[in-house]
């Protein structure tokens, strides 16, 4: 790797251990073996770099909990509906424990972004991208094919994984399981 990817990863590790806000210059280069005008000439600035990394964590997390579980070979999720959002949430909650440190770094985020106009804007666009992408991964919506179902499903998605993470965050002993989100999704369809 070059500087810029040691740059990246270094600012990777940083925000899963620190956080954003107590992420410095040169935790950056101690963690990536680099020098301090590495992150300029790169990235322009520390804060577009921890912008970038923060990105690629959320990108890795949903390819990670997504489908294929962060191996080659895409699952084949069940045709059936309620068994396909059994299956992906299964997936999901499975990694809680070891998505702590993700969703810890997106709580920080979310409180920032009142004060951070350049971080807000940063996200807004990978946002809506990774709402297609959970519609496409977790449900096999095709956000080419029909893009307004994606957009509604990918927004239930992202919705459902910050709740039901925030919940795990809190108390893991009584937050939702699969079979619980299963049975509610079916209660709000009237089949329970």
């Amino acid at each position: 790797m070059g500087h810029k990817e040691d740059l990246l990863e270094g600012a990777k590790r940083c925000l899963l251990e620190k956080g954003y806000g107590r992420t410095t210059a040169r935790d950056i280069v101690a963690a990536s073996g680099t020098n301090l005008a590495s992150i300029g000439y790169h990235y322009g600035s520390k804060d577009a770099l921890l912008q970038q990394a923060f990105l690629a964590v959320t990108e890795e997390w949903g390819e990670a909990v997504g489908p294929a579980g962060g191996g080659e070979e895409k699952r084949e999720l069940p045709a059936d509906p309620y068994q396909r959002f059994h299956a992906v949430w299964e997936q999901v909650i499975a990694a809680a424990a070891a998505s702590r440190p993700v969703w810890k770094l997106q709580t920080e985020i979310v409180t920032r972004l009142d004060d951070d106009e350049k971080l807000r804007e940063a996200i807004k666009e990978p946002q809506r991208e990774g709402r297609l992408g959970m519609a496409e991964g977790f449900l096999g919506i095709d956000p080419e094919a029909d893009p307004e179902k994606a957009r509604v499903a990918g927004l239930l998605c992202q919705a459902l994984a910050t709740g039901v993470m925030i919940q795990w965050m809190v108390d893991p002993d009584t937050a939702p399981t699969a079979d619980d989100l299963t049975a509610g999704l079916k209660v709000l369809m009237g089949e329970q």
